[in-house]
């Protein structure tokens, strides 16, 4: 998908900072944190959302976030993992990602 913003992170076309790549996927800082770390982590391949991604991807991209978030989290305190789905889910960009939030306390519910 040529137009898709990740797509062009992932070919280069597009600039970040880049905290992890290999093969079948790249993170990045996303560029409106909502906490003092705030990591996307992206197949590298064009994959619109969770509901299309096949059980081998969803292994590959979920393992990395894992380590990742223990790699990233705040001195052991946890961290949370999001994936938005679709427009009423909240995704604003139609490839599938993970969002790792780390060193800021949440709550729940929200507000």
């Amino acid at each position: 998908m040529s137009e898709c913003v990740f797509c062009k992170i992932v070919r280069g076309e597009l600039p970040s900072r880049t905290v992890y790549e290999d093969d079948e996927v790249v993170a990045f800082h996303d560029v409106r944190p909502q906490a003092p770390t705030h990591v996307l982590v992206v197949p590298k391949r064009h994959v619109a959302s969770i509901r299309e991604a096949d059980d081998a991807l969803l292994g590959t991209l979920f393992a990395r976030v894992r380590d990742l978030a223990k790699e990233l989290e705040t001195e052991g305190r946890g961290f949370r993992l999001v994936v938005n789905t679709g427009p009423e889910g909240g995704q604003t960009v139609p490839h599938l990602h993970v969002h790792i939030l780390a060193g800021r306390s949440f709550s729940w519910p929200p507000g």
